[in-house]
């Protein structure tokens, strides 16, 4: 596929993902208090959306593209029109899109938030034992849990605000998440990791090596690695760089021949997924392309962009994403997840594009 092919399908994502609704409520998530968490449309604060404006800022950031430099202003504009947001895990990771628009356009009126929030994750966002970041969501504290996709949400965008603002102290922080996460959730037998841990009977929940949740890492720890450059020596580096090694090779092993990987990794009865897929191309592709990791998975990427593409209809929507998933007690609840197309999908079958650019320059 050539560079211009690829940077249309990226701009159909893009216009699919603005679009999203769900106009009946269908995949609306009821909290107690009698609110309702928007999970698939894109102009609502969730991570959903925020996943969305991270992809979008990679695709500007190689192109150029001035209107979806605008969609993404634009989205900071009317959300801060707003009531604030509920801070947490999942609410956080608009801040490391936020932090690249600043970068981007100097905006003084975004420093306040970035500052804030910065402040509240370093300071007061609830610890686990152990020291790890727990995963708060809305309507659930998740007491003394963690998930992998925490990683992603709320460390990465803490390092990047701690290089951003010069508080080395959040960039310190960020490298003590990532090895904590790594005590609790890699499951050394595999390679892969375990979607969550609970000190409340320590244990790893059904330890379900989740598609989704693994691919959080393959792509939190290439991103981390690009945003702190550690020396080639730093052992956090190599402790980094050794388990996405890890990872990667059992991925290669339990990859479908159709090029996506199943939902639970390790289940070829559990159906395939796309969005998972995604993420695994982009993270493999720029540990490559970065020479953290070996070439020889490059063909294993390769496969995965081409399942991608494959699976964008003519709408720009990325098919075999499953829908939003809670921490699940039995295998079978991965399985039961419902499949539908959702802001997150869009924006890893974008960030895999955008990183596939680089091998068509």
């Amino acid at each position: 596929m050539q560079r211009q092919e690829i940077e249309q399908k990226i701009e159909l994502l893009i216009d699919n993902l603005v679009n999203l609704n769900d106009p009946e409520g269908k995949y609306a998530i009821p909290l107690a208090d009698g609110r309702k968490i928007d999970n698939k449309s894109f102009n609502y604060w969730e991570w959903t959306a925020g996943v969305g404006l991270y992809g979008m800022v990679k695709y500007y950031k190689l192109t150029k593209n001035e209107k979806v430099l605008n969609i993404i202003i634009n989205w900071f504009d009317e959300q801060f029109k707003q009531p604030p947001v509920e801070k947490n895990v999942n609410t956080m990771v608009q801040m490391i899109t936020l932090a690249y628009l600043y970068e981007e356009t100097e905006n003084p009126t975004y420093l306040p938030y970035l500052e804030t929030w910065g402040d509240w994750l370093y300071h007061d966002m609830t610890r686990t034992k152990d020291g790890a970041i727990q995963h708060v969501v809305f309507g659930s504290e998740n007491y003394q849990q963690l998930w992998d996709d925490t990683l992603m949400m709320s460390v990465l965008p803490l390092a990047k605000i701690g290089l951003l603002l010069n508080k080395p102290e959040y960039v310190e922080e960020a490298k003590k998440q990532f090895l904590v996460h790594i005590k609790y959730l890699f499951d050394k037998k595999t390679g892969l990791w375990f979607h969550g841990w609970t000190f409340e009977g320590n244990h790893n929940f059904a330890e379900a090596l989740w598609g989704r949740g693994n691919s959080w890492i393959t792509i939190a720890i290439p991103e981390f690695l690009d945003l702190v450059d550690l020396p080639t020596n730093d052992p956090v580096r190599q402790i980094l760089v050794d388990t996405l090694d890890r990872q990667l090779e059992a991925l290669e092993a339990c990859q479908n021949e159709n090029g996506l990987w199943h939902t639970l990794l390790n289940d070829p009865s559990s159906y395939v997924e796309a969005s998972c897929t995604a993420g695994f191309a982009f993270g493999t592709l720029k540990a490559i392309r970065k020479r953290h990791v070996d070439k020889k998975y490059l063909n294993m990427a390769l496969k995965a962009v081409q399942a991608v593409i494959e699976n964008i209809d003519d709408k720009g929507e990325l098919q075999h994403v499953s829908a939003g998933t809670a921490m699940g007690d039995t295998l079978d609840f991965y399985k039961k997840i419902p499949v539908t197309g959702m802001p997150y999908g869009q924006s890893m079958a974008i960030l895999c594009l955008v990183e596939y650019l680089y091998y068509n320059i």
